[in-house]
């Protein structure tokens, strides 16, 4: 890659994002997604620089993994589906909601230990289902259950407070800030509160996808390696079935994937290579499209691509256009 390629776009340096993706509609563009994105060549490196990656955001659930770490430092004692379940942003499908109770049972605790929201299932599909058999929000259905589940499964085991497991100043969230700073290899710009209460680390995205890199290099046995290894082996418990996170980490062997609100995604492959882009307004209708061609400028080559850039618009019920990646 060229210099050039590594600064900011004239763009950004007005304050602009650069576009990422455009909205083409019976062969017009009628809309833009700016953002900015890093990828990373296999010795960590930046290869490829869009937009300010070195700006720090909010990675929202990306930052799951690390939360996850943490607490397996902590001494929780977590594997498998469990564990893929304690670093997700799960659809609410049948079968997230019973292991989530069942890890609480097995725990010793009570759903109303949960410190999440009262939502809907993340899935649109589920949330139908959900609605039509008269359901209602609840904290177990919101997409973050299983992370509480097992944050407050820690404090228990370590004889810390239960009611302010979300506080910044409770002894989980404190190592939370340690991991997150560890793996990105940067301090931590902010923090805020995220959509499920949880407190929220910024990190540049160059900062963010070089966490990601940590995981899937790191030791086999050591907490980082675990929680990427469980992802991994379980990602239909880290996402859903319909989910690209899940389809990318089923079909590419070695990949760890997992995407955060406000249109955040974070990629990593076994030979360290990585991504993270944002998308500025949110919009996650861009993320497929933008995802896919950053894994196409990787050397992805696998018909997942192509299935997770798919982004029809629709007129009429009939495809008229579509979303697709800009650069």
């Amino acid at each position: 890659m060229t210099s050039s390629l590594l600064a900011p776009s004239p763009a950004v340096l007005h304050g602009i994002p650069p576009v990422l993706a455009e909205v083409v509609r019976s062969g017009f563009v009628e809309g833009h997604h700016r953002g900015s994105l890093v990828l990373l060549a296999a010795d960590g490196s930046v290869e490829l620089a869009l937009g300010d990656p070195a700006a720090p955001v909010y990675p929202r659930s990306a930052n799951k993994p690390m939360q996850a770490a943490a607490m397996l430092r902590a001494g929780l004692e977590l594997s498998g589906e469990r564990l893929a379940l304690a670093a997700a942003s799960h659809s609410g499908e049948g079968f997230h909601l019973e292991l989530v109770r069942t890890m609480l049972t097995e725990f010793g605790l009570r759903e109303s230990d949960l410190q999440t929201p009262p939502d809907l299932p993340l899935d649109p599909v589920e949330a139908e289902s959900y609605l039509a058999a008269g359901q209602v929000r609840d904290r177990v259905t919101m997409n973050c259950s299983g992370k509480h589940a097992a944050m407050i499964a820690t404090s228990a085991a370590n004889g810390w407070p239960l009611d302010s497991y979300l506080d910044p100043a409770h002894p989980l969230q404190r190592l939370v800030l340690e991991v997150v700073q560890e793996a990105s290899g940067e301090p931590v710009a902010h923090v805020g509160t995220d959509g499920c209460g949880a407190p929220l680390m910024a990190l540049t995205l160059t900062g963010l996808a070089r966490a990601y890199r940590t995981f899937v290099t790191a030791a086999p046995g050591t907490p980082e390696r675990r929680v990427a290894d469980a992802m991994r082996a379980h990602p239909e418990y880290v996402a859903g079935t319909r989910r690209p996170d899940t389809w990318l980490m089923r079909e590419v062997p070695g990949v760890l994937s997992k995407m955060g609100a406000e249109s955040v995604q974070a990629v990593a492959f076994p030979d360290g290579r990585a991504l993270a882009f944002k998308i500025d307004d949110g919009a996650p209708r861009a993320m497929g499209p933008v995802l896919a061609r950053a894994l196409e400028l990787l050397g992805v080559d696998s018909p997942v691509v192509a299935r997770i850039g798919e982004m029809p618009l629709l007129g009429g019920a009939e495809r008229v256009g579509s979303i697709r990646a800009a650069f």
